[in-house]
């Protein structure tokens, strides 16, 4: 038969914390302030309509409460033990700032190349990227990449804009790249 604890109170909460944890709470506070100060221009208030029932009513009590639970949580990491290792845990956080760069040059080189080229690349330069030995795992990019295009293009008719290297194609193959490639 298997053995229940019982928790205390103390124990439900009890802060586990992070080495990275005060530079995340100043962060997410900051955010939340800068939304805070954006809300009214984000947002509409309706005149003649319940307090309840504004379109502004959900995001403003969002926002009120990031902003209150990231300072409680700013100020429970000032009066929390330091922990060593804070800039090295902030410098994982940036290292997937890398992938977001290659997904965004993948956004930008799909309307020059075209959907097949671009994703055809994308998948070989993450391949090689991610350290995986091309020899064995060429193949498998390229029909990966093959396979999301024409599951997109073909069979779910996701409308991608054509690449302006497909101008340069004779017109028969313009038309079927720009169709299902």
């Amino acid at each position: 038969m298997p053995v229940i604890r019982a928790k205390t109170l103390q124990d439900l909460f009890k802060r586990y914390r992070r080495p990275g944890d005060i530079v995340f709470a100043w962060v997410f506070l900051a955010f939340s302030l800068f939304l805070l100060l954006n809300l009214d221009a984000q947002t509409a208030t309706v005149k003649g309509t319940k307090w309840a029932a504004q379109p502004s009513f959900w995001p403003t009590v969002a926002v009120y409460t990031m902003v209150v639970f990231g300072a409680l949580h700013l100020i429970s990491s000032f009066v929390s033990p330091k922990l060593d290792g804070r800039w090295q845990e902030v410098g994982f956080w940036l290292r997937s700032f890398e992938f977001a760069t290659w997904f965004m040059a993948y956004v930008i080189l799909v309307p020059q190349l075209g959907y097949l080229p671009s994703t055809v690349l994308f998948t070989i330069v993450l391949t090689i990227r991610l350290g995986y030995p091309l020899h064995p795992f060429l193949g498998a990019a390229v029909a990966l990449a093959v396979t999301v295009v024409v599951i997109f293009k073909s069979l779910l008719q996701v409308k991608v804009p054509g690449g302006q290297v497909y101008e340069y194609l004779p017109d028969a193959l313009r038309s079927f790249m720009l169709t299902y490639f």
